[in-house]
């Protein structure tokens, strides 16, 4: 295992691993606490007692985060005819049909999301085991599936995230970056946390969110107290 550097360590004593901080101190700490010298970006973990083994406990979904993430999100499309000419004027940076197909099978992956119009999945499916292990895989329920692909395309490279609870329970996503306004930090994080617990599973039994974690690029976790958490309405 590496060793953690000195601005790491100087990081950690900076933070109470026991304790949950309200919003507002959390997102001060996470621009006292980055340890590395570029624009780290701000990443939220709820850990929930979710077991997505169960149908009925399954989350995933997208939200539009009023800030984006701050990093430019590369959006390949599966439309053809008019529907590639909606993609292209909407800023997608990679557009195709099979000849996409066959690049991706290929080794292509230079980008970030992949969005598909409905009759395009039947050439989308082949790439279930690429696209699926990378959290690519379109889906209706998150909205990269869509007749609709010049708005989505617009949304996601505004600043739109996926998300979905793992195996384990934990929802794992970008809310930021430290450059960011605190102000600008704190709504995407209200925002985010918002959607979430307004979309609990019909099937989740007992403590649905158990812990949120936030945390800079290489910089150390920082707890927060969700119930100063002011939600948007």
């Amino acid at each position: 295992m590496p060793k953690k550097g000195k601005n790491y360590k100087k990081a950690v004593e900076l933070i109470d691993s026991a304790t949950a901080y309200p919003l507002d101190r959390a997102v001060e700490l996470i621009k006292e606490t980055s340890p590395v010298k570029f624009d780290a970006s701000v990443d939220i973990c709820m850990v929930t007692g979710l077991d997505t083994r169960h149908a009925d406990q399954q989350l995933r979904g997208a939200i539009g985060l009023p800030h984006g993430t701050g990093k430019e999100t590369r959006v390949a499309v599966f439309a053809t005819g008019e529907k590639e000419i909606e993609a292209r004027d909407a800023g997608a940076d990679i557009v195709g049909g099979e000849d996409l197909l066959k690049e991706i099978k290929g080794g292509r992956m230079d980008f970030d999301l992949v969005l598909a119009t409905p009759d395009m999945m039947k050439f989308v499916g082949q790439l279930g085991r690429i696209l699926g292990p990378r959290g690519m895989m379109p889906n209706p329920k998150t909205g990269t599936v869509t007749p609709n692909i010049g708005e989505a395309v617009k949304e996601y490279k505004a600043g739109k995230v996926n998300f979905r609870a793992d195996s384990g329970g934990l929802i794992l996503s970008k809310v930021g970056r430290v450059s960011f306004e605190a102000s600008a930090l704190k709504e995407n994080i209200q925002t985010f946390v918002g959607f979430v617990l307004k979309n609990r599973p019909t099937g989740a039994k007992g403590q649905y969110i158990k812990k949120v974690v936030l945390s800079s690029t290489m910089g150390p976790g920082i707890r927060l107290d969700i119930k100063d958490i002011s939600l948007p309405a």
